[in-house]
């Protein structure tokens, strides 16, 4: 998943006619920030204007429902400290009729992350913590592959992804079914993708890493803090860190994904692994009350509920994300747990979107000089909805008009970023596929060690005589279907799973001495070594 940030290579990509390159975002990330400048002549939001935009905004919404098919969508629209705009369209899952309303509760995914920040900055504010202190202040176990790293990657390092970690670092872990503690743990045999604070890469558990260190500062679990911390005291009383809490709730939406030409609910997507980043579920009825916090300095009906001054670092832009777009454009930012961009007017936006490839797309922007925000949640895989309803919005009352159809827009990019980073090997094994008939069972059976991944066992199947692969803590076991000599591929699961993966052995003597798995080396470690077998 190295590479430009994919607010860039959007922005590119409409300015240039260019086209984007194929790759998927395991609970997505950066669309939340403008494509484009709004045009010079754009005009402070009006009540007049306002007024105007809630009908068009309520087409748009319907209109776009209709075309994508997404079964559900909520929304939250704020301005001047007050909830001008809450309603639901649709269903909360597919073929069946419970409407959503307000109060149906949505996976947030990455939408997550400004939350997150949000709940550190009131630890900051507290004196509890700094944004500049190491993790290892807070964390003594915590180690990068780097001694010097890790005695001075601090909270902001991990918050704005400039840790040098690879983009994504620890989600095919999670895929594996490893949990929070071994995966943190794990990030220690990560090699470096760039060079520490110069470097920008989106990492889900670099930034849980740094949240739950601001946790124990406190000496609470992260859950329990965010709800004692946030939650509770800004009234978000359908809100949670924790999965458990989403499954409990009656009135939630289903994650839903695309079978051919028909919408089919999706396979569950349990994000408590890396909940700081990604696993907060909540309302728009409670997102209204964290957009009026976060447009009002962190004060909430006359009660500081985080400190401005922490509040507001987090709105600060950190690190630079990507190139300009264009000569006369400003480069894209990322502050903590938030994308950060101007106008050109010169206004500042605050922006991030979530998506699970597993059924979930929302996003949030601010418009700090405006007061205004919006929030839009949908429990469709994500193809672009919440983003294009979100930028229509935006363009009515700023401009009176919206200035191309962003639904469809943001649905063709949506397209292309969300299709597979993996692949190529399997396909490469494909189109050479001859009459090369695979070795021997024995010559492939066997354990294989990988120091970030663990273990994996290829043993034969003695009902059918097919090699089978046992990987991941739990041992899963997933059948290797045969290509082409010794290449075979399997299914991969989970968050980050697309089509089938290319698994070659290193044959050597007619015996095999490593394996790689495709979808697992997207950083070059995805090969596993044998293990001597015990005389």
């Amino acid at each position: 998943m190295v590479g430009e940030p994919l607010l860039v290579r959007i922005r590119a990509h409409i300015v240039s006619g260019a086209s984007l390159k194929p790759r998927s975002w395991a609970g997505l990330t950066l669309i939340g920030a403008w494509l484009l400048p709004y045009p010079a002549t754009a005009e402070t939001v009006t009540s007049v204007r306002f007024a105007e935009a809630l009908p068009k905004l309520e087409s748009i919404i319907e209109q776009g429902m209709e075309r994508t098919g997404v079964p559900g969508l909520a929304i939250v629209i704020v301005h001047d400290d007050d909830v001008k705009y809450l309603r639901g369209y649709g269903v909360r899952e597919v073929g069946r009729p419970d409407p959503v309303d307000p109060d149906t509760v949505f996976q947030l995914a990455s939408m997550s992350k400004p939350i997150a920040s949000t709940v550190v900055a009131t630890l900051v504010g507290d004196g509890l913590v700094a944004w500049d202190d190491p993790i290892v202040k807070h964390d003594a176990g915590f180690q990068l592959q780097d001694s010097w790293v890790t005695r001075n990657v601090t909270l902001r390092d991990m918050f704005s992804h400039r840790s040098g970690l690879p983009d994504h670092s620890g989600d095919l872990l999670e895929d594996l079914g490893y949990g929070r503690d071994e995966i943190l743990f794990r990030l220690r045999y990560v090699n470096p993708a760039g060079p520490f604070r110069a470097s920008y890469a989106y990492t889900n558990f670099g930034l849980t890493e740094a949240a739950v260190a601001a946790a124990k500062a406190a000496g609470r679990p992260w859950e329990d803090l965010s709800q004692e911390r946030l939650y509770g005291p800004a009234g978000m009383s359908r809100t949670s860190s924790r999965h458990a809490d989403f499954l409990a709730a009656e009135n939630r939406a289903v994650n839903s994904v695309r079978a051919g030409d028909k919408w089919i609910s999706g396979p569950a997507r349990d994000p408590d692994a890396q909940s700081p980043a990604g696993g907060v579920s909540s309302t728009v009825r409670d997102l209204g009350q964290w957009l009026r916090l976060q447009l009002g300095d962190g004060s909430l009906d006359g009660k500081q509920i985080v400190a401005a001054a922490a509040l507001a670092e987090t709105h600060q832009p950190v690190i630079v994300s990507g190139t300009p777009s264009s000569p006369e454009s400003f480069p894209p930012f990322y502050g903590l747990g938030w994308i950060v961009d101007t106008d050109a007017d010169g206004r500042i936006q605050l922006s991030h979107s979530g998506a699970f490839n597993l059924g979930i797309g929302t996003t949030v922007r601010l418009v700090p000089a405006e007061r205004l925000g919006i929030a839009v949640l949908t429990n469709g895989f994500p193809v672009g909805l919440a983003e294009g309803v979100s930028r229509s919005f935006l363009d009515l009352v700023f401009t009176g008009e919206v200035e191309r159809d962003w639904v469809e827009a943001f649905g063709q990019l949506m397209a292309q970023v969300m299709k597979p980073d993996y692949g190529e090997a399997f396909d490469a094994a494909v189109s050479r596929q001859s009459s090369s008939a695979a070795l021997s069972a024995t010559s492939y059976t066997g354990t294989y060690g990988n120091e970030l991944f663990g273990e994996v066992t290829i043993f034969e199947e003695k009902e059918n005589g097919t090699l089978t692969m046992k990987l991941g803590p739990e041992n899963k076991n997933f059948p290797l279907q045969h290509i082409d000599r010794d290449t075979f591929a399997y299914q991969p699961v989970g968050e980050n799973a697309f089509g089938p993966s290319a698994v070659t052995f290193t044959v050597e003597a007619d015996r095999s001495n490593a394996v790689t798995i495709e979808n697992l080396d997207l950083h070059g470690q995805g090969t596993f070594i044998r293990i001597p077998s015990e005389p």
